[in-house]
């Protein structure tokens, strides 16, 4: 295998910058220095052209997964990564970008990840552990609404943008005045590649599911990369999360948080993108604060637990706060709730996707109340409403509550 292509072992100097990474329209993403030492351990980095998409760097990463796709970067367990990251939409969206552009973005190409990474040693039955150390900002981010997408799609058939700044920890925006939404970025998608076996599985079962009416992105290999023919017709898309992680959107993986992750082809091949900077539980529009990252981890196989557990499903924890109390619990809040029942007054029987949508929609109610448009609404109940299930006991009627931090309000 080409060792351009393919690094192993190779000692990494990092230097501090100032913000982190490039202007709005940059086209180079600078790593800066984590505080804690890199010099104990053998590092590795990846760097993108965030000039280009993926199509014109196919040695950076892909847009599907597979397990024949060949690792990009190959490292020991303990060892440590900075893997630079394109946003969700591979660039498509900028600082200059219109709510008609959204309503033409391209979503074959998402989403655009850096990797596979090989973890010597790591085989099917393992648990890859992943160690956030650090997901560092781009300064630019977006939340868009596109037509067909999001989880309140027949509500908002319209496009729609935020343009964000983020500075200081903090992202701000014209498009929806008065607010400031504090960051705890993390990567929104975060996995590993599939074994043949699962990946025929999961074809088979969301076919399944397509024939029956579902919300399913089969195969395609429209703007896939790799473009491998064989590999991107049967490639499974990254837009669903499954057994192995990928687009989980779960806000708790910041810096600090470990991931354990089931192993299902040798050498795990991990991949990571999507970034957030902030989000609400739920994401309710489809994005959440969208950047460009540069993702710090650090990789540990736990031999055989995975199969010793019977583990299928993504687990992780934390032993510190992923944010200051008050942000993770807000001192000051405002509280939408939403039942199993139609707005019409047909009871459904413990359907926490419809309480779910109803709390979400009352919520957008209330920020109307407060002067915003029902488009700036939903994107700040995408990027930091949290909806929580509150009972799903109470036959029939499950609750939802959709939880808004009035402190975001400045």
């Amino acid at each position: 295998m080409d060792q351009s292509v393919v690094e192993r072992a190779r000692p990494v100097c990092y230097k501090k910058s100032v913000g982190g990474l490039s202007d709005l329209g940059g086209n180079v993403m600078a790593v800066s220095a984590p505080s804690r030492s890199l010099t104990a351990v053998p590092s590795h980095e990846v760097r993108i052209d965030a000039s280009k998409p993926l199509q014109a760097e196919p040695h950076t990463g892909h847009n599907r997964w597979h397990p024949d796709i060949p690792p990009i970067l190959r490292v020991e367990p303990g060892d440590r990564v900075a893997l630079e990251t394109r946003d969700a939409l591979d660039g498509q969206i900028t600082a200059r970008s219109t709510a008609e552009e959204v309503g033409k973005v391209n979503l074959n190409v998402v989403h655009p990840l850096t990797g596979p990474v090989y973890v010597t040693g790591a085989e099917p039955g393992d648990l890859l552990e992943i160690k956030i150390l650090e997901v560092e900002p781009a300064p630019f981010g977006f939340t868009v609404q596109i037509p067909g997408f999001g989880f309140l799609r027949d509500e908002f058939p319209d496009p729609f943008i935020v343009r964000w700044r983020i500075a200081d920890g903090a992202a701000e925006s014209a498009d929806l005045p008065g607010v400031r939404i504090q960051g705890a970025p993390f990567p929104g998608t975060i996995g590993l590649a599939p074994s043949r076996a699962l990946m025929q599985a999961i074809t088979n079962r969301e076919k399944e599911l397509l024939d029956r009416g579902g919300m399913v992105l089969p195969p395609d290999a429209t703007d896939a990369v790799p473009n491998d023919s064989r590999l991107a017709a049967e490639a499974l898309r990254t837009v669903p999360p499954r057994e192995t992680a990928g687009n989980v959107d779960i806000k708790a993986l910041c810096a600090g948080t470990t991931m354990l992750i089931p192993v299902q082809v040798e050498g795990a091949l991990f991949s990571v993108g999507d970034a957030h900077f902030a989000q609400g539980d739920g994401e309710i529009c489809g994005t959440a604060i969208e950047m460009r990252s540069v993702f710090h981890a650090q990789f540990f196989v736990r031999k055989g637990e995975a199969a010793r557990r019977n583990l299928r499903d993504v687990a992780y924890f934390r032993d510190t706060y992923a944010v200051p109390p008050e942000l993770g619990v807000p001192r000051r809040y405002y509280a939408t709730t939403g039942l199993s029942v139609e707005k019409g007054g047909r009871n459904q029987s413990e359907n926490a996707t419809l309480a779910a949508r109803n709390a979400m929609l009352n919520m957008v109610d209330h920020l109307q109340e407060r002067g915003y448009s029902r488009q700036q609404a939903y994107a700040i109940c995408s990027v930091a409403v949290d909806l929580k299930i509150s009972e799903v006991v109470d036959v029939p009627n499950f609750v939802v509550s959709a939880v808004l931090p009035l402190d975001i309000f400045v």
